[in-house]
């Protein structure tokens, strides 16, 4: 794969890739068919959040931050890549003596509870691992999250600590479990 190459993996009941700009109805779906359920877990989001000319551009975004190894963006699809049904971040890309990066997921409502976000993250982690030889993946969850919980642990991510009033959402400053997943490659 080529550095520019848009990543494209499969599993054995997904696809997790980059999607176009011209895909941006999908995600506006996705996000659409979710905004109750995921309102407890994210952020405030605007209006526009909600509409594709907004994804449009998020897309176009993505696959620039891609191509400058900032952060990947990956979007979860059923096996026949017609719907989304989850999306796996890897954000704030940091080289240097730190190479790391933050972790951030949702999986549509309907699809909980089958396995597709550990079989998606046990493929994105793999990938994030080798293609941007990063050394640690970071991800922080609400303590009242115990499904996030349970799922960050299944893939290997250990407990480092809490931090009080760490994120806001849903317009509420929320407590975050901090955990992290070293490359298994340089710590086996």
């Amino acid at each position: 794969m080529t550095e520019s190459a848009l990543p494209r993996l499969k599993t054995e009941r997904l696809w997790l890739k980059l999607l176009e700009p011209a895909d941006a109805p999908l995600m506006t779906r996705f996000r659409l068919d979710n905004k109750l359920h995921l309102t407890k877990w994210e952020p405030t989001r605007p209006p526009e959040f909600y509409t594709d000319a907004f994804w449009y551009m998020q897309l176009k975004i993505a696959i620039r931050e891609f191509r400058n190894r900032t952060n990947l963006c990956l979007v979860i699809l059923d096996e026949m890549e017609s719907r989304v049904v989850g999306v796996c971040n890897y954000t704030n890309i940091v080289r240097g003596t730190f190479q790391s990066c933050h972790l951030g997921y949702a999986l549509d409502f309907e699809h909980e509870g089958h396995g597709l976000m550990f079989e998606a993250l046990q493929a994105s982690n793999r990938y994030v691992f080798e293609a941007f030889s990063l050394h640690r993946i970071m991800a922080n969850y609400m303590p009242r999250n115990k499904r996030s919980g349970d799922l960050l642990s299944r893939l290997g991510f250990i407990v480092e600590g809490e931090a009080r009033s760490f994120l806001k959402i849903d317009g509420q400053w929320e407590d975050h479990i901090l955990t992290s997943l070293i490359n298994p490659r340089e710590h086996p």
